[in-house]
């Protein structure tokens, strides 16, 4: 099959054929549609994440059945599906404590690149080939644990759907997931990107009076509006902090999520955020980025939390059918989040769309 390689980092992708094996013991292989660009895959490619090489990126997909392993019963070949990254066990510590993104069966296939078995489905003329970001889905196809497809209507579009995969998990389900944002609360969202349009939207759909957007591009700014910002900052002219507490009488908001991945942008959202309010870090920094809380028992006796996000605390199997009934009924933004799509053989352009902070989300198709 064709994939998109990246042989080290801060090289370019080449497309490359590799071979891949078919499915095993509650395995699926899937022809993949579509599959976005992420934030994570850019910071695997620029260096920001280490990970192993050479290796399939991409993890935000949907496709199509083609073939299912001995014991799979929730999908057959020819369902449509989307893929997930973070697959639930439903057994595990973690599981059996609602705490799907963390199981302990399959959440370590998202650093270590390989299956849970330890291996990897994928190999070029005999060596080893890793599984990025437990999906590498930048292929025509791909190897999944059952858990990791969620089956969908046969009338949903794949290059839409696929966005459900990643961006939209994550961002719709800080929300409603991780922080459990109330009706009437404030919002900050600080990032504009795929990510952060979605925190926008699941801040909508959580009924917040106020939600206000802070990114540097124009053109992402606007399309918060669109997507349910009832405020928006350029932060090259205005102070965020300043602005959000403007805007909530000099209390702070609510909630803030940091959803750009840059770790100061987590220092300004504890400072615009209300004495017990509650901070989200949804992006995703790089390794060397840290932050800073000066004059810790101030923080501590404002009683404010500060809160990791992995996927939106997402269950796939419960959220994405979720997800996409919400999308049927008018009430969530799929098509607008997608402003590109391009060929697998373009993907080194849909990086640089994202190094320049253009469009909110690039869809790659792929034509197997």
């Amino acid at each position: 099959m064709r994939a998109a390689v990246l042989e080290a980092a801060q090289t370019p992708i080449v497309i490359d054929d590799l071979d891949i094996r078919g499915p095993r013991h509650g395995e699926v292989l899937v022809r993949i549609a579509a599959c976005g660009v992420c934030h994570s895959d850019l910071s695997v490619v620029d260096g920001s994440f280490p990970a192993p090489m050479p290796i399939v990126l991409g993890h935000e997909a949907a496709g199509v059945v083609e073939a299912v392993g001995d014991d799979v019963a929730s999908v057959v070949p020819g369902d449509k599906v989307v893929l997930t990254p973070l697959p639930a066990c439903g057994q595990c510590y973690f599981c059996t404590r609602q705490q799907p993104t963390l199981c302990s069966v399959y959440s370590g296939s998202l650093f270590s690149n390989l299956l849970p078995d330890g291996t990897s489905p994928l190999s070029r003329r005999g060596e080893i080939v890793y599984r990025g970001l437990a999906t590498a889905a930048w292929a025509e196809r791909a190897i999944m644990p059952e858990a990791g497809v969620v089956k969908v209507d046969a009338e949903v579009p794949l290059e839409v759907a696929c966005v459900l995969g990643c961006a939209v998990q994550t961002g719709v389900g800080a929300v409603l997931n991780t922080a459990q944002v109330e009706e009437g609360a404030t919002v900050l969202v600080l990032g504009a990107g795929g990510i952060g349009i979605a925190v926008t939207q699941g801040a909508r759909l959580a009924a917040a009076a106020r939600v206000i957007v802070v990114d540097p591009v124009a053109e992402r700014r606007d399309a918060a509006l669109r997507f349910g910002a009832t405020d928006v900052c350029d932060p090259n002219e205005d102070d965020p902090i300043a602005m959000a507490l403007a805007l909530t009488n000099g209390i702070g908001v609510d909630y803030s999520f940091e959803a750009a991945g840059q770790a100061s942008l987590i220092e300004q959202g504890i400072m615009a955020t209300r004495s017990g309010g509650t901070i989200v870090c949804v992006g995703a920094p790089p390794l060397e980025q840290g932050i800073s809380i000066p004059m810790v028992v101030g923080f501590t006796a404002s009683e404010k939390k500060l809160i990791g996000c992995l996927l939106g605390s997402v269950h796939a199997q419960r959220d994405i059918p979720r997800l996409l009934a919400l999308w049927k009924a008018g009430r969530l933004d799929l098509e607008g989040m997608i402003t590109q799509r391009l060929p697998l053989d373009q993907t080194e352009v849909a990086l640089d769309s994202m190094r320049n902070r253009e469009g909110i989300r690039t869809v790659l198709t792929v034509d197997a």
